[in-house]
């Protein structure tokens, strides 16, 4: 029997809501204190929801989208299992070679850089030959 979570807990929902928050403050160069700002609240609390340590009600998930000049189901991406997910770009460096790549207009530069990544994807997740 699955051990039972508190009521209290954050929800796996709540940690996307708060993870997808995190992505558009990064992709609109924002800071936590900035956009705490703009809310209304410390940034410490910002921290919270973007952790999921603290939900958001209504009217801040609205307030929120308007700040980060997203539609609000944009915040509820990944929370369904057939949607995509913006987890991929949850952290900086993801988040960075996204953004490069998503400027490159070249379709064969696109390829030959997803081919690159793969082939060194691939290298490092192999252990090693030994050397005869």
């Amino acid at each position: 029997m699955p051990a039972k979570r508190s009521p209290r807990s954050p929800s796996i929902i709540d940690v996307a809501v708060g993870r997808n928050v995190r992505v558009w403050r990064i992709a609109k160069g924002m800071s936590q204190e900035q956009l705490a700002n703009q809310l209304g609240v410390t940034f410490q609390q910002v921290q919270k929801y973007e952790s999921g340590g603290n939900r958001m009600g209504p009217g801040r998930l609205v307030k929120v989208a308007a700040v980060l000049g997203v539609p609000i189901a944009a915040l509820f991406d990944g929370t369904e299992p057939s949607r995509p997910s913006l987890a991929l770009v949850s952290n900086a460096r993801s988040f960075r070679l996204a953004h490069a790549f998503a400027t490159i207009k070249d379709g064969t530069l696109r390829l030959s850089l997803v081919n690159l990544v793969e082939k060194l994807a691939a290298a490092v997740s192999q252990p090693p030959r030994p050397r005869t």
